[in-house]
């Protein structure tokens, strides 16, 4: 005949186990409460130019760039696609900006939505200023006020997101010039020298005076793009 055998386990085993369980779930639901989960994350300002300011490696290179960086904040396993438009070239016709960003909503580092879709976003109701248009990281952006001001955005691109057509170029050389030339730019601040709809416009207020990093920042440019995941 076989004898059953019972394990007994000291209580006070079983009261430690329950007490880190309970630590575990506390642990949780601070973590869940501290800010938006990487998971979460679908829009950011880049935090840093690839090097060659409106020289990005077209759109290809730019893309790279929001990968890269989205890859370092622990956000890689999504699509991520610059907000730039390129401009008709060569037989090759111009991309819209709008058109490369998926179909939202968006959520910032600390799960703001800053906008629930394309229509929205570019509309005078989406949710991007400087308090919610923040890097990949979670900072804020230098905008107008700050030292250095920061808060010209490269896009390339009309208020609603699409290509400028015409001889003038508008996206320094379809992302690919580092010296002359000249790019649309936005105001992730949503501040300008005045009221009027460019000024605060997020991505579309004035051209830049040039491509270079140095030309850039002459208007308060450090070379930054938004960067969006588009799955």
């Amino acid at each position: 005949m076989r004898r059953s055998i019972r394990w007994s386990v000291p209580t006070s085993v079983l009261t430690a186990a329950a007490a880190a369980a309970s630590a575990g779930v506390v642990l949780t639901a601070c973590g869940a409460m501290a800010g938006g989960s990487k998971s979460e994350l679908g829009f950011f300002v880049t935090s840093a130019n690839p090097g060659q300011g409106g020289d990005l490696g077209g759109l290809a290179g730019a893309d790279k760039q929001c990968q890269t960086l989205a890859a370092a904040a622990g956000a890689g396993d999504k699509t991520w696609r610059a907000y730039l438009s390129t401009q008709p070239a060569g037989g090759t016709p111009g991309v819209n900006a709008r058109d490369r960003i998926g179909s939202g909503p968006w959520k910032n580092a600390k799960g703001v939505v800053v906008a629930t879709d394309v229509a929205n976003l570019h509309s005078a109701n989406n949710n991007l200023n400087k308090q919610t248009a923040l890097t990949e990281r979670g900072d804020v952006v230098n905008g107008r006020g700050d030292t250095p001001n920061m808060h010209d955005m490269l896009t390339g691109s009309q208020p609603d997101g699409t290509f400028i057509a015409g001889d003038a170029n508008s996206t320094c050389g379809n992302w690919t010039m580092s010296s002359g030339g000249a790019a649309m730019l936005g105001h992730h601040d949503r501040l300008g020298l005045d009221d009027s709809g460019p000024a605060k416009s997020w991505n579309s207020s004035h051209q830049s005076r040039g491509c270079s990093l140095d030309q850039l920042k002459l208007t308060g440019s450090a070379g930054l793009f938004y960067c969006f995941a588009a799955n």
